[in-house]
C-alpha cells in the first residue's frame, strides 16, 4: 500500500469517527419523572419534544413514591427532572439535596409564589381545590349540594365521600394543609376524624375521585379541578363547588435532578414549560390546568381564578411540616372510623 492510499485511508477513518461523534453528540434526550396525570403527562411531553427535537422518556408516580425513588436513586439518579407534584413536595427534594438550581428562561418574570428564589423549582401551573357533586347520584340520595366544609359533615353524605389519601398523593396533603390554615391544627384534625366516616374510600391517586365521582360510585368527589372540568366536558353530570371558607391551590413544579445526565434537555424542558407556547398548550390540550403566566390563554368554562376565594398557605411551612402532619393523619385521622 503506497503512502496515499494510506492517507486515504486515514482520513476516511477519521471522518466517519468524527460523524459518529457529531450523531452522538446531535442525539438529545430527557428522562422524566412525572406527577401529572399519566395522560396528560404525554400530551405535553409530546408536544414539548415535537416542537423542540428533544427525545423524552418518561415514568409516571404520584408525588410521594416518586419523591422516595428521587431519594433511592440519589447516588445513580436514573431521571433528569421531576415533573409535577406540588410545589412543597420539591422544597423537600431541594432541602434533601436531590434537586440542583437553575434560572434560565423566563424564571425572572414568574411571581415569587411559583418559584424557589434560588432557582431549585419553578411551577408551571395551578389548580384550585374543588368539590364535585354528582347531581344524579344526590337526586337520588335526596340530599342537598354541599357548599361549605363543615356541609360535608351532613350525616347524608356517609359513605358517600372520595378523596385522596395524604400517604401517596400530593392533592391530598394539599386538602390537610388547607383545613389547618382555616382552622388551626387541632381543630383541623378534630374536623378532619368527624369527616371520616363520610369518606367511602381513600384513592392513592389524586384524580382517582374524579372517577369515582363521575360514574355515580359516589356523590361527591374532592380533589383539584381539572379532571372535574374535564368530565364535564364529556358530558357527566357533575358541578364544580368551591367550599365558601376558601380553598387553598395547588402550583406543581418542575426541577432538574442532582446529577441529571441530560442537563442541557432538562433546562430546555424547564424553559418550555413557563414558556407562552408551553403555556398556551396546556389550554389548546384542554387540560383545564391554569397557567403561571398571565398572558396565556384560559381554558373554556374556567372562573378566572382571582375570582375564587383562596387560603393563602406558606408553601415553606407546608414543605417543612408536610412529614409530621401526614404521619398524625396516619395515626388520628385514618383509624377514626
Amino acid at each position: 500500500m503506497n503512502r496515499s492510499m494510506r492517507i486515504i485511508i486515514i482520513l476516511i477513518v477519521m471522518l466517519l469517527a468524527a460523524g459518529l461523534l457529531f450523531a452522538q453528540q446531535g442525539k438529545k434526550e430527557v428522562s422524566v419523572y412525572t406527577s401529572v396525570e399519566e395522560g396528560t403527562s404525554k400530551k405535553l411531553l409530546d408536544a414539548f419534544s415535537s416542537d423542540t427535537g428533544i427525545k423524552v422518556n418518561f415514568v409516571h408516580l404520584s408525588s410521594g413514591p416518586a419523591l422516595a425513588r428521587i431519594k433511592a436513586e440519589m447516588n445513580n439518579p436514573q431521571a433528569d427532572v421531576w415533573m409535577g407534584a406540588p410545589s412543597e413536595n420539591h422544597i423537600i427534594a431541594k432541602n434533601d439535596g436531590l434537586s440542583q438550581p437553575y434560572k434560565g428562561g423566563d424564571f425572572a418574570k414568574l411571581q415569587d409564589s411559583f418559584k424557589d428564589s434560588e432557582g431549585y423549582w419553578r411551577s408551571f401551573y395551578m389548580n384550585p381545590m374543588a368539590f364535585a357533586v354528582n347531581m344524579e347520584v344526590l337526586k337520588r340520595l335526596g340530599a342537598p349540594k354541599p357548599m361549605s366544609w363543615q356541609d360535608l359533615l351532613n350525616p347524608v353524605y356517609k359513605g358517600q365521600i372520595q378523596m385522596p389519601t395524604p400517604q401517596a398523593s400530593g392533592t391530598a396533603y394539599n386538602i390537610v394543609a388547607s383545613l389547618v390554615s382555616i382552622y388551626g391544627e387541632d381543630k383541623a384534625y378534630d374536623y378532619m376524624k368527624k369527616l371520616n366516616p363520610s369518606v367511602q374510600t381513600y384513592t392513592s391517586s389524586g384524580t382517582g375521585p374524579s372517577k369515582g365521582v363521575s360514574v355515580g360510585q359516589c356523590a361527591i368527589g374532592i380533589q383539584f379541578t381539572p379532571a372535574f372540568f374535564e368530565f364535564i366536558e364529556n358530558g357527566y353530570p357533575l358541578e364544580v363547588i368551591y367550599p365558601k371558607e376558601g380553598v387553598w391551590f395547588e402550583a406543581p413544579a418542575v426541577s432538574i435532578l442532582k446529577g441529571a445526565k441530560n442537563t442541557d434537555s432538562a433546562k430546555a424542558l424547564v424553559d418550555w414549560l413557563v414558556s407562552k407556547k408551553g403555556q398556551d398548550f396546556l389550554t389548546d390540550a384542554k387540560t383545564f390546568f391554569y397557567p403561571v403566566i398571565p398572558e396565556a390563554k384560559l381554558g373554556k368554562g374556567m372562573p378566572a381564578f382571582e375570582s375564587l376565594k383562596t387560603v393563602n398557605v406558606d408553601v415553606k411551612w407546608a414543605g417543612d411540616n408536610k412529614k409530621r402532619l401526614v404521619e398524625r393523619w396516619v395515626n388520628e385521622v385514618l383509624p377514626a372510623k
